[in-house]
């Protein structure tokens, strides 16, 4: 079994419970509070910018071309596609970029993206890929299950049809391929730091709503 079939399967109860969270099942019907999806659109912004410095690190490290073109690829596509897509809810919303910029990253962002430039940073390649795979994969993989669940008057149907459009999910199947790779030429050692990336991404981005659900602050 591949890698990323292996932890897919894994992490499929913290999948379940993203399913299940608050969140998305109010996203699916329309009745997300306005409030908290805002809140969850600026802390995404501030996570795109660090989550594309770290596919650019791991598109750095990649020993093979095509593997550094197709990361450096993400890494512009995170900066480009998603951004107009916050750029567009922020217009909706009225969020000017002095409220954006004004607006720190929660506990969680910070952790989350600090998590993942470590991994970046580290001497290993597949767990750079690693780390930054379940963002793409759950991401997807809840697209399509709301896309299914929710009507084309959808507040929220931008959000919900980018995620679940088939473009983005050539994507994912692409960062697995070589996540896939880099697991097979990886050492024993380096498989299991893998192995617990793609883990701990994982629960981080089950927190990542949970805690825009609440609003995370700072508590002191």
């Amino acid at each position: 079994m591949s890698f990323s079939r292996r932890m897919w399967n894994e992490i499929d109860p913290i999948y379940q419970a993203v399913l299940a969270h608050p969140f998305n099942l109010e996203m699916s019907n329309g009745r997300l509070d306005r409030d908290v999806f805002l809140f969850y659109m600026i802390q995404d912004a501030h996570y795109l910018g660090v989550f594309a410095r770290a596919l650019a690190l791991a598109a750095a490290k990649a020993p093979m071309a095509a593997a550094q073109i197709r990361l450096a690829d993400c890494a512009a596509d995170a900066i480009r596609v998603e951004r107009g897509l916050h750029a567009s809810f922020f217009k909706s919303f009225g969020v000017s970029q002095a409220l954006f910029e004004a607006t720190p990253p929660s506990p969680t962002c910070e952790a989350y993206g600090n998590f993942l430039l470590a991994r970046a940073h580290g001497p290993g390649y597949g767990v750079a890929v690693a780390a930054v795979l379940p963002c793409f994969k759950i991401y997807y993989e809840v697209g399509q299950v709301l896309f299914g669940q929710s009507s084309s008057s959808n507040p929220f149907r931008e959000w919900i049809d980018t995620y679940a459009d088939e473009a983005f999910g050539r994507t994912v199947r692409d960062i697995e391929s070589l996540a896939d790779q880099a697991f097979v030429e990886a050492s024993a050692r380096e498989r299991l730091e893998m192995d617990h990336a793609y883990l701990t991404a994982s629960r981080y981005e089950w927190l990542f709503w949970d805690k825009a659900y609440s609003r995370e602050a700072w508590p002191v």
